[in-house]
């Protein structure tokens, strides 16, 4: 309503003022799906300036067909991303699914490719159900149960039967299930789990074994095998009495004698190592690259084995011949990430997404018989010319104790001189890494403002070994925010970046840096956006949703306990608002199952006593983060809008 009597003053006014010249700009009218505060009207006009840079596309590969040389994507031609299917490089992208909810993970039947089974939630909730889309006649059939969180699981190799974990027994424990997609009746629990944290894996050569991963925190989690007629399982690794290790992904080999896993055993990096199942002796694979291996796939046949490290924020993609254990020679990739590496069942097809800096994401294959690349999808940019787009360029400076902290550097096109305003964007997870990708609609920011973009990578990031990702653990979690205040320093050190316009930004935990920020410099920000972020760690950690509550007290401290307890509200943005002396705009979906929506609500009713500006947005049907479209791009016009207002003046 507050909106609406804005709007429709501004028309009154318009009205009664003479004739302009030029007809008169009207502003656009958000959806009744968002609530706004603070924001002003939108004029039509930027939103057609901006058209181009809200009109890319992006596409990554989902499943190989198992007979043919076909592929199912996802891609966006409406307001979400659904399933596609490609019949060869380049072809037309056939949609299938047609539904006002994004799809999060499609798989083909892996024996005869005639079905293909697909997960949705619904407004964001991440209580994600499985459904059968058959492709002879374009039906879809649920087979969970419509209410609680599923993942999409992993499919025998025999082709008949899933395994996925659901928390449909408690609410919080994710449990697993066992299913014939063919017949929705035959699905049953296998196995009871105790934590929000397991995950499926693999089924053994001769589906009798069934590999799970259960997360504890980016630092701790075990390989357990389950019997998948009895449910009866066993934890395999770590044994007992071993330090803590991260163990993430895991492959049976094709023998069925040992698997293919991930992990930093003896190691600062996590690495591609093979475990023989009758000694549990680790070979390690990828001693050479001392970096981490991020993802990986065995060949159908068992010959190679293709994975990707991790390399100072650059993905290279490496074929091991699991025979000679020797590397075989790639072709050279552009610059960027690689990732849902997929072998093809012919053995010679090795299927990826390709996204850089200057190139959107899109599905790729290799031939290694012939070392062929060929694109095919090829995602539309808004007629931009994207090779002109500006390169991530690695910087880094020193902490307050000494240590080096690193981050990329876009900076904006060359026709703006002088010295140029700058957004730092602070990655979530804590326990991620911002790498050098495709910007999408920021690179409005560079090409049509001139503001530089930084992504630090503070202490806590992964990447850097498993020493860094822990120095913010607990009573450290400030330390974090230090290295920001470092990079604030680090900023007025550089001739071409100007120390006096910055903006701070971040989405979940990058949105809890984004306030932390603006806590403690406010004298050297001009304003900050929080995206989805925590304000109070002891109600996050409260009103998180129970599957994922202890996961996170490992990472952020147990509120339960008094010590600790007091600690997180010292600490807490919304505790030590009184300092946030700059404009602050605050976004937030309402169903996000991860930061409920009252830690945006308390921020924001915090922060306005102290006499700025505050601007929120709020999504009903959105979660943890914006993913429909139109509602993207509203949140781009206001941010828009905002950067002109309180950055650029």
């Amino acid at each position: 309503m507050r909106y609406l009597s804005l709007f429709f003053a501004t028309l009154l006014a318009v009205i009664l003022l003479p004739m302009p010249m030029v007809a008169a700009v009207t502003p656009i009218i958000p959806g009744n799906n968002l609530v706004l505060e603070g924001i002003p009207p939108i004029p039509s006009d930027l939103v057609q300036k901006v058209e181009r840079y809200t009109q890319f596309r992006s596409a990554s590969i989902s499943s190989w067909h198992p007979k043919q040389r076909e592929m199912l994507i996802y891609t966006r031609f409406g307001d979400t991303r659904q399933v596609h299917l490609v019949k060869f490089p380049l072809g037309t992208r056939q949609q299938l699914t047609f539904f006002p909810e994004p799809i999060r993970g499609a798989s083909f039947q892996p024996t005869n490719g005639d079905y293909f089974v697909f997960s949705k939630d619904i407004g964001g909730n991440e209580f994600n159900q499985n459904y059968r889309y058959d492709l002879n006649t374009g039906e879809t059939t649920l087979l969970t149960d419509g209410e609680s969180k599923n993942s999409r699981g992993v499919w025998s190799n025999n082709g008949s039967r899933m395994i996925y974990t659901s928390t449909r027994r408690t609410g919080n424990d994710a449990d697993f299930y066992i299913i014939e997609p063919q017949n929705p009746a035959s699905n049953k629990l296998l196995t009871q789990n105790e934590g929000g944290g397991w995950y499926g894996l693999d089924f053994s050569p001769d589906d009798s074994k069934f590999l799970a991963l259960q997360y504890v925190s980016v630092n701790e989690s075990y390989l357990w095998l389950i019997d998948t007629s009895t449910g009866e399982k066993k934890r395999l690794l770590p044994q007992e009495g071993e330090e803590k290790i991260s163990y993430d992904g895991g492959l049976f080999s094709k023998d069925g004698k040992g698997l293919y896993v991930i992990c930093d055993r003896d190691s600062e990096f996590s690495r591609l190592a093979y475990v023989s199942l009758d000694s549990l002796e680790h070979t390690y694979l990828s001693k050479q690259f001392p970096w981490d291996v991020t993802n990986f796939d065995l060949s159908n046949d068992g010959n190679y084995l293709a994975f990707v490290t991790n390399e100072d924020g650059i993905g290279v993609l490496h074929l091991l011949n699991t025979n000679t254990r020797r590397f075989k020679p790639l072709p050279k990739l552009p610059v960027g990430q690689i990732y849902g590496v997929r072998w093809h069942n012919n053995n010679r097809e090795l299927g990826f997404t390709l996204i850089s800096a200057k190139y959107t994401a899109d599905a790729y294959s290799l031939n290694i018989n012939n070392n062929k690349v060929e694109r095919w999808t090829l995602s539309e940019t808004g007629g931009l010319n994207s090779s002109n787009f500006s390169d991530a360029e690695l910087v880094r400076w020193k902490s307050f104790d000494g240590r080096t902290i690193s981050g990329f550097l876009y900076r904006p096109a060359t026709k703006f001189t002088g010295k140029r305003p700058v957004i730092i964007n602070i990655h979530g997870g804590p326990e991620s890494q911002f790498r050098p990708s495709f910007l999408g609609r920021y690179n409005y920011y560079l090409n049509e403002l001139g503001v530089a973009i930084l992504f630090p990578n503070v202490r806590g990031s992964t990447g850097y070994g498993k020493t860094f990702t822990k120095l913010d653990n607990g009573l450290r979690r400030e330390d974090s925010v230090k290295d920001i205040g470092a990079l604030l320093n680090w900023i007025a050190t550089q001739p071409e970046l100007d120390p006096e316009r910055i903006l701070v930004t971040g989405g979940s935990y990058g949105g809890y840096m984004s306030l932390a920020v603006a806590t403690k410099y406010s004298d050297k920000i001009k304003a900050a956006i929080d995206i989805v972020g925590i304000s109070n760690f002891v109600t996050f950690l409260e009103n998180t949703k129970g599957y994922r509550r202890d996961l996170r007290r490992v990472e952020y401290g147990d509120e339960r306990n008094p010590k600790m307890r007091e600690f997180l509200q010292k600490i807490s943005p919304v505790n030590n608002a009184e300092n946030i002396k700059v404009p602050l705009f605050v976004i937030h979906g309402k169903n996000d199952p991860r930061v409920p929506l009252i830690e945006a609500e308390q921020i924001v009713k915090t922060v306005r006593k102290n006499n700025v500006p505050v601007w929120y947005l709020m999504a009903k049907d959105e979660g943890h983060g914006f993913r429909k479209k139109k509602n993207i791009d509203f949140q781009f016009y206001a941010t828009l809008m905002f950067i002109k207002e309180f950055l650029l003046n």
